[in-house]
């Protein structure tokens, strides 16, 4: 029975290690590797294709006119870019606002379908080569498709997505704090995944692709940029990251919000996973499996089971066998779970203390997985995308 537990314990702490830390560790490892025997590609940073920048919206008619403005800032050829919105179901002024711009093509109808149905609808339409997505609540630097596109120079490159950043303020909440030490660590993994062979699900923020490669996505799909650019991947195609490439955008409102979302990404992941199970196979995909695997399976399955088990099980092993390190291990993670704790009674009373909202946003993750595996289950989770909370940008 003891060997049971320790093996329980051992393999858990193992999963809980490699998925938050080891990767990155081993990951970076193979990458320097690789620059060892392989000289990088210079790039032609002229390359300008025809695109298409397209942005789904809905009821977004109070922060419209800025994301407009901003589209027609970027710099790029304006004889070689179209941009459209798509405003299906809204029920604001949103069409009367895109109208105003004759540089800007409307695509709208009355029904809501939700964003993937918005997104095969004007895929049908779009003739350009290379097309972005971007969402509405997301600010771009002028340079952001310049930097996008230069990469489609190789013709392996089957996709690219720009780094999501998150706008923090000097005094800033639980959800906006842990959001934005999250992103930086997913932005450093995502950069030594693409340096090592392709990302493992892009940033729907800004996104772009080969319009050749598009395959229609099924309607009730949740994580559409997710599946979409590993069903590329699968074809072979490299999807690369570009961090110069970034779109901004405000952190969650509250945790509340920030969780919510959480839940809803869980949720699309569980479906994920069994729409790409083909992906699972290391014997047709070796690399791309193992990214697949550690950087992000793992993550919606058996490690947040592993950090639940890790509390009992160590509990079980200090009354036992009265061993030193396993007090210690089961002290660690009293205290986590305090910190953790403490995050939250300062999140709902406003109180700033960055230290301490990292485990509690760590916990929120964790959490938000066992919340998204039975949403998914029920079959409760609407392919409608839903407007997220998000602070006022000052």
């Amino acid at each position: 029975m003891v060997c049971v537990f320790k093996l329980l314990f051992w393999g858990s702490l193992f999963l809980v290690f490699y998925t938050y830390l080891g990767y990155g560790i081993v990951l970076t490892a193979l990458v320097k590797i690789k620059r060892f025997f392989v000289q990088q590609k210079v790039l032609d940073t002229g390359y300008t294709p025809v695109i298409a920048l397209v942005i789904p919206c809905y009821n977004e008619a109070d922060i419209l006119q800025a994301k407009i403005e901003n589209c027609l800032a970027l710099t790029y050829p304006s004889d070689k870019i179209s941009i459209v919105f798509i405003t299906d179901g809204s029920t604001d002024s949103s069409m009367d606002i895109v109208r105003r711009y004759p540089a800007v093509t409307l695509i709208h109808e009355d029904k809501r379908g939700g964003k993937v149905a918005a997104e095969n609808r004007v895929m049908k339409l779009v003739t350009a080569p290379v097309v972005v997505f971007s969402d509405a609540n997301t600010i771009l630097p002028p340079f952001a498709l310049m930097e996008l596109v230069k990469h489609y120079a190789d013709p392996r490159v089957g996709a690219v997505s720009g780094e999501k950043r998150i706008l923090q303020k000097d005094k800033e909440a639980a959800a906006g704090a842990g959001e934005g030490i999250y992103w930086k660590y997913e932005s450093f993994l995502k950069k030594m995944d693409s340096e090592l062979l392709t990302i493992v699900g892009a940033a729907g923020e800004l996104f772009s692709f080969r319009n050749e490669l598009y395959e229609e996505l099924e309607a009730d799909t949740i994580l559409d940029d997710f599946i979409l650019s590993l069903r590329i991947a699968k074809k072979g195609y490299r999807i690369v990251y570009e961090p110069a490439a970034y779109a901004m955008e405000t952190s969650s409102v509250s945790v509340k919000e920030e969780l919510k979302r959480k839940i809803r990404i869980c949720a699309g992941g569980w479906q994920s996973i069994i729409r790409l199970r083909s992906l699972l196979n290391p014997f047709a995909h070796f690399t791309l499996t193992f990214q697949y695997i550690s950087h992000r399976v793992l993550r919606w399955t058996l490690t947040p089971l592993a950090l639940l088990l890790l509390i009992p099980v160590n509990a079980w092993l200090c009354w036992y066998t009265g061993e030193a390190f396993y007090l210690l291990a089961f002290v660690a993670q009293v205290v986590f779970y305090v910190l953790a704790l403490c995050g939250w009674y300062l999140e709902n009373r406003s109180i700033s203390v960055k230290l301490l909202f990292v485990p509690y946003y760590f916990f929120i993750m964790n959490y938000a997985v066992f919340l998204g595996f039975f949403r998914y289950l029920k079959g409760k989770q609407s392919a409608a995308w839903e407007r997220s909370q998000r602070q006022v940008q000052v």
